[in-house]
């Protein structure tokens, strides 16, 4: 597989682009339209895609969806893309999935977030801007982890005050 990649004048990567690598970023930009965006709604702006639709179908439809969403991850992990990216993108599928399981307004969520689009971006912006996306990817991974630890001491503060009432002590 060759490789095209940029140096700049500070001889730091720019870009890590190859054959291969535009190959699969448009075979995935396709499968993302397709699935979040290939359908307009009459008398909008607004677009939905398959995976909206096929959402519709209560945990089967999400299920399908985000087997479907995970190609775009597969294909990332082909190409090298690092750990930081495909574990945002992967968060991408999670949360969709996750939130696509609540009948209709799951859906409607889905119809909006588009993760597959923001996995494409994702790619993309690696590929051109490597160590830009993955400074990015791992201050998101932080925040999330932050974000998790501050939620479970907050459950568990919730919890001991709960109890506490609930025994009258």
């Amino acid at each position: 597989m060759a490789r095209i990649i940029d140096v700049g004048d500070a001889g730091r990567v720019e870009s890590v682009r190859s054959a291969e690598g535009e190959q699969t970023l448009e075979t995935v930009k396709r499968l993302a339209w397709l699935l979040d965006s290939s359908l307009p709604i009459p008398g909008t702006r607004l677009t939905v895609g398959l995976d909206a639709l096929i959402g519709l179908f209560p945990f089967l439809g999400d299920l399908i969806g985000v087997l479907l969403s995970s190609y775009i991850v597969s294909q990332a992990a082909k190409l090298g893309a690092p750990r930081s990216v495909l574990w945002r993108m992967s968060f991408n599928v999670a949360i969709e999935g996750v939130i696509g399981i609540i009948p209709f307004a799951g859906d409607l969520f889905d119809a909006a977030f588009k993760a597959n689009q923001r996995n494409v971006r994702l790619l993309a912006d690696w590929l051109d801007q490597p160590k830009k996306t993955e400074r990015a990817t791992r201050a998101f991974g932080a925040v999330l982890m932050l974000a998790v630890i501050v939620l479970f001491a907050l459950l568990g503060t919730g919890s001991f005050f709960f109890w506490r009432w609930i025994l009258g002590v």
